[in-house]
């Protein structure tokens, strides 16, 4: 049986620790919240089990699609076992409507659909706000190849194929989401991180009412209702 040991990491969202496998750590999901990198703190009851549940359900429905994840196996409501990998340090957002960011830069309306989903590269940097990157920028900065930037694309719109189809059986709108991708010890590159609505927007299909942090972000109120009622569409659980 694994053991749980030293904490090796912990960010805005969760924790990570180490285990008696080399290869494999425990991720734990916080209540804590943050947006607009970290100038708005705050605290969303549960957060952490329905991030945890959710990401867990949508890592398992992307590895049955042929898509390879971190995910091992789900310990408990907060903590995952998932492999080990050195993060490359791009997110990547996939678009189907226009929302957030891109429509506050473009002067779009937001909602408006876009003829095909997008992709975008953000550098992965704090200090810098998480700058958006050009092809041009990641290869100056020497982040990932040009290869690596093509399997990142093809493994995120499957990613948003898998996830987009999936959620509108749940009356949900998947509108736009961020992905971050690692490499195992042996070099695979595998989808990390989480799929929740942390990092991602989802709008009731009929409604268009929010279901995500932007409720957070936006002081909308009942966030965590939003989160739990997610949850329920997502994996048919509430919470305790």
């Amino acid at each position: 049986m694994l053991q749980k040991g030293e904490q090796l990491y912990e960010g805005k969202a969760k924790k990570v620790y180490a285990t008696d496998d080399a290869n494999l750590v425990i991720v734990d999901y916080k209540d804590d919240a943050t947006a607009f990198n970290g100038e708005k703190k705050g605290t969303i009851v549960g957060k952490g089990v329905v991030n945890n549940r959710m990401s867990n359900l949508f890592f398992e429905l992307i590895e049955q699609n042929g898509i390879p994840t971190h995910y091992v196996k789900t310990l408990s409501d907060r903590e995952t076992l998932v492999k080990k990998v050195t993060i490359i340090p791009l997110e990547v957002v996939v678009r189907n409507l226009a929302a957030g960011s891109m429509a506050k830069r473009l002067g779009l309306t937001e909602g408006m659909d876009l003829p095909r989903p997008l992709v975008e590269f953000y550098y992965k940097d704090d200090a810098l706000g998480d700058p958006l990157v050009t092809d041009d920028h990641v290869d100056v900065l020497g982040i990932a190849d040009a290869p690596t930037r093509e399997t990142l694309r093809r493994m995120a719109l499957g990613v948003n194929d898998v996830v987009k189809r999936f959620l509108i059986t749940r009356n949900v709108i998947l509108v736009d989401f961020k992905l971050e991708f690692g490499r195992t010890a042996d070099g695979q590159i595998v989808l990390a991180d989480e799929i929740s609505p942390d990092t991602c927007r989802f709008w009731d299909a009929t409604t268009k009412e929010k279901l995500d942090k932007d409720r957070f972000r936006r002081d909308l109120g009942n966030v965590e209702e939003a989160y739990a009622e997610m949850m329920k569409r997502v994996t048919g659980g509430t919470l305790q």
